[in-house]
């Protein structure tokens, strides 16, 4: 299925989500009400706990439940990365990552480490050896990935907030597939000791909830106080609009204005920003992304060569031998992005685009289909190859599910964007997320 070609899934005009942003702890997608599965699922959680480790003091998260993506350290506990051959020779890790340590310190609560798409590769939630998550707002299609079980577990109402990372989209498509905000951080402004990573030009954590208040909290928590300038701004990306199921397009676009008329912010049309550019950026990221991801993971997929699905295999060993003139075009590519994106995207400015293509496609074979891929890489690189910050949010229900909505702002512009919800919500009550 390619991002022109109407799906049959998403037949039908989509409807706006209504904007919420009074923090109680609804996003209105569809399936909201619907039935947890047990708390123990072994398709969303690794390790469970009541909780797994308590928070260390009180603070702004009294209350709030963390789920842990395994790619992060937890004391007391070794690191899995979707693999169980992975886990079986991991350590047990002495102490916490910094993220889960900075959550502990501000009162939340970690129920339990939440199972990630193997060695954190891949958009779907598909994991070979412990099976698909569950996505409540589309039941019977797949959640999103990398960052599966942490957003499974918040869209289900097991977690507050799901802790994971964003590479090439890891948390802000499980975002859109299941109704719930994100951020990806601008990269490099988050800590990322104690995590194992995939692609560390790429890598950053990330985090997502039900409510954007709780979104903003999170983010006051995680990210260095600095100064920005106010997102009074919001430019419509009419071609990256264009790159969607024709169903979604106007649908999708009638949701950023009910979202700019809520929160008071201009909105202005534009017909070229950078979606000419994409396939060359996507290409770009994907060079470097291979590169560096056998730089990381391909001596321990030497040494356990069956241990792991094909299709990951695959892209991690597609870095071994990259031509070193390939990889330099990449990374001169990349630095040229980021210098249309910067122009393009000044402090005080947001670019609205479409979270995803489609919808979430189904579960099993049929949903994890390459072309799908190729359209969601290509949507959403631009984030990626310049390292901006991007918050994710409910955008429509369509028939097969919901589809979001994603800001891109300036480098360094992450509180802006959460903060621009921030005086449209009401008061912070301590202990309720």
């Amino acid at each position: 299925m390619s991002a022109q070609q109407p799906s049959p899934a998403v037949a039908d005009a989509p409807s706006p989500v209504r904007p919420r942003l009074d923090g109680d702890g609804t996003t209105g997608a569809p399936g909201g009400d619907a039935p947890a599965p047990g708390k123990t699922d072994a398709s969303v959680w690794r390790v469970v706990g009541d909780p797994l480790v308590a928070a260390t003091r009180e603070g702004v998260l009294s209350g709030s439940r963390v789920a842990v993506k395994d790619v992060f350290a937890v004391a007391g506990h070794a690191i899995g990365m979707g693999n169980p051959a992975w886990l079986r020779g991991a350590p047990v890790e002495p102490a916490h990552s910094a993220t889960v340590r900075a959550l502990l310190r501000a009162g939340a609560d970690v129920t339990g480490i939440a199972q990630t798409d193997e060695l954190a590769y891949g958009l779907s939630g598909h994991n070979s050896h412990y099976g698909t998550p569950p996505n409540p707002a589309a039941p019977g299609r797949v959640p999103g990935g990398s960052s599966s079980g942490p957003a499974s577990a918040v869209a289900l109402g097991l977690a507050d907030i799901g802790l994971g990372t964003d590479t090439a989209g890891s948390t802000r498509v499980p975002a859109s597939y299941c109704g719930l905000y994100s951020l990806r951080p601008t990269h490099g402004l988050a800590p990322d000791t104690g995590q194992t990573g995939l692609a560390p030009s790429f890598d950053t954590p990330s985090w997502i909830t039900r409510t954007p208040r709780l979104l903003d909290r999170v983010t006051d928590i995680l990210l260095p106080r600095q100064p920005a300038q106010p997102i009074e701004r919001w430019i419509l990306a009419t071609d990256l609009f264009a790159l969607v199921d024709p169903s979604l397009r106007l649908p999708l676009q009638d949701a950023a204005h009910a979202w700019a008329d809520r929160l008071a912010v201009p909105l202005q049309p534009r017909e070229s920003t950078c979606a000419a550019h994409l396939e060359e950026w996507a290409e770009a990221v994907g060079v470097v992304q291979a590169v560096e991801m056998w730089q990381v993971h391909g001596s321990w997929l030497q040494a356990h060569p069956e241990a792991v699905s094909p299709a990951v295999a695959h892209a991690v060993a597609a870095g071994e031998n990259m031509p070193a003139e390939y990889l330099a075009w990449a990374r001169d590519t990349l630095s040229q992005a980021r210098i249309a994106l910067a122009e393009l995207i000044p402090p005080g400015t947001a670019l609205v685009q479409p979270a995803a293509p489609t919808a979430a496609p189904p579960s099993g074979p049929a949903g994890a289909g390459l072309a799908l891929r190729t359209a969601t890489v290509r949507l959403i690189c631009a984030a990626s190859a310049a390292g901006l910050p991007v918050l994710t949010m409910p955008g429509v229900r369509s028939p097969a599910g919901p589809v979001g909505l994603s800001l891109l702002a300036a480098a360094g512009s992450d509180r802006a964007l959460t903060a621009a919800f921030a005086p449209h919500v009401a008061a912070p009550r301590h202990g309720s997320p």
